[in-house]
């Protein structure tokens, strides 16, 4: 028998809705979920996200509707279910790692708030999770209920969110790998990693200087990488030479000198040799340009 029920609106769905339920999943091992707008089922749950009026966290309301919503973070963005559910539960999902829950709050749980309360502005322009999960409800052709449709996107949603926290997880457990990196660089503008690990995230907050990373390939050979500008950006502090621009084998290797050279990719942000010593010489010939 489920040992709790929890109520979320009846009806279209978002995804703060559907990210609050895959959340309460990964916390309670059953549950009777109800979706409905009955005022007596929302009073008789034991918890109710994204419906009823009220924001009581330790009576298990979790609703951002009411007058006035439910608070907002430091940046200015409001809490939607998923951020106040995340609030209570994200610790204990993480395994008790504030901080991993901290970064998936920063990368996935604020971006589906800030959508859902209006709050686009800052959030990365494309197909969003807030748009995707919104296509999990049946479309005027479809002779689906919304209700099947609901829980198709939060099996979705489910391993999403789980892959944002083994992503948070890695990128955390890798931070003094990358920090010792920064502090063992011959040269600070190059980083070199005896192993890929996460970086982006460490190396903005430990290194200004830093312009490429170095590091060892999965199938043997080595890349270097530009470093963007910041985090999540496609624009890079200092491209490779734009004469690598789509060169690879022995068109590269005739452009840069360098025998074992492999590739460059179009765009200028990575490129790859046979050997550690001939990616430092492409990282060389890239800081000269």
């Amino acid at each position: 028998m489920p040992d709790i029920t929890i109520v979320t609106h009846s009806g279209n769905f978002h995804a703060d809705d559907v990210f609050s339920i895959a959340a309460l999943r990964a916390v309670f091992p059953s549950f009777k979920l109800i979706r409905t707008r009955d005022e007596e089922l929302i009073r008789q749950a034991d918890i109710v996200v994204d419906v009823g009026g009220e924001y009581e966290p330790d009576s298990g309301r979790f609703d951002h509707h009411q007058r006035g919503g439910a608070g907002e973070r430091e940046n200015g963005i409001p809490y939607s279910s998923f951020g106040l559910i995340w609030q209570k539960y994200g610790v204990e999902i993480c395994q008790g790692n504030a901080e991993v829950a901290q970064a998936v709050d920063a990368d996935l749980v604020s971006a589906i708030d800030a959508i859902d309360c209006g709050y686009g502005d800052g959030v990365a322009k494309g197909v969003s999770l807030s748009q995707t999960i919104s296509m999990f409800n049946p479309t005027w052709q479809e002779d689906t209920h919304f209700d099947e449709g609901f829980d198709e996107a939060v099996d979705f949603a489910s391993r999403v969110l789980n892959r944002f926290i083994a992503s948070a997880d890695g990128g955390i457990s890798a931070k003094d790998i990358v920090a010792k990196a920064i502090e063992d660089a011959e040269d600070p503008r190059v980083i070199v990693l005896e192993q890929y690990t996460p970086w982006k995230r460490t190396v903005h907050a430990l290194s200004k200087e830093a312009l490429y990373i170095v590091y060892p390939s999965d199938t043997g050979q080595w890349r270097i990488q530009a470093i963007p500008v910041k985090p999540g950006s496609f624009e890079d502090k200092k491209s490779l030479p734009k004469a690598w621009a789509g060169l690879s084998g022995k068109a590269l290797q005739d452009e840069t000198g360098i025998s074992d050279a492999m590739f460059c990719h179009n765009g200028l942000f990575i490129a790859g040799c046979e050997s550690f010593d001939s990616t430092m010489k492409m990282a060389e010939l890239a800081l000269a340009e």
